[in-house]
């Protein structure tokens, strides 16, 4: 691979070299390492470009939201609960870490956002796993919240 530089920084990754002087580069070097676009320029793709992807991920899906109708809806759907079977869940099992009446509140709300830590907490008391929670709230269908993995049937 061939590595194109204009003004310092990477313009062109490329198979088979670029002619210098037709595409106005400052210079062209061959590489063995693997480049990716990111943005308008061309970096390393290292550990550092992986975790900084990671990182937006993590905080795209932490933005996303559905109604409160929705979740009660998916969690009636895949568990047969509304908000008031998990209000009585929690006051039998009382969790470490989960104010009731915190959560109370909460489940007033009328959008949920992924990242919200109840969302996590409540997910993890009904046995869906974090995955499960991303693709509901990324596709608002309740079948993802559906699977071995979350039932609770022995």
């Amino acid at each position: 691979m061939y590595l194109g530089y204009q003004n310092g920084k990477i313009k062109f990754y490329t198979q088979e070299p670029l002619d210098q002087v037709f595409y106005n580069l400052d210079k062209v070097e061959e590489t063995e390492l693997e480049y990716v676009l990111d943005g308008e320029e061309y970096v390393l793709k290292d550990e550092a470009w992986q975790e900084k992807q990671a990182l937006k991920e993590r905080e795209r899906i932490a933005k996303l939201y559905l109604t409160g109708a929705d979740v009660e809806r998916g969690i009636y759907q895949a568990k047969g609960m509304d908000f008031d079977d998990i209000v009585a869940l929690v006051e039998q099992l009382q969790p470490a870490g989960l104010d009731i009446k915190a959560l109370k509140i909460e489940l007033k709300a009328n959008n949920f956002y992924r990242g919200n830590p109840y969302v996590s907490a409540v997910g993890a008391l009904l046995g869906f796993t974090e995955e499960q929670l991303d693709k509901f709230f990324e596709t608002n269908d309740y079948a993802c919240l559906i699977t071995e993995q979350s039932s609770n049937d022995g």
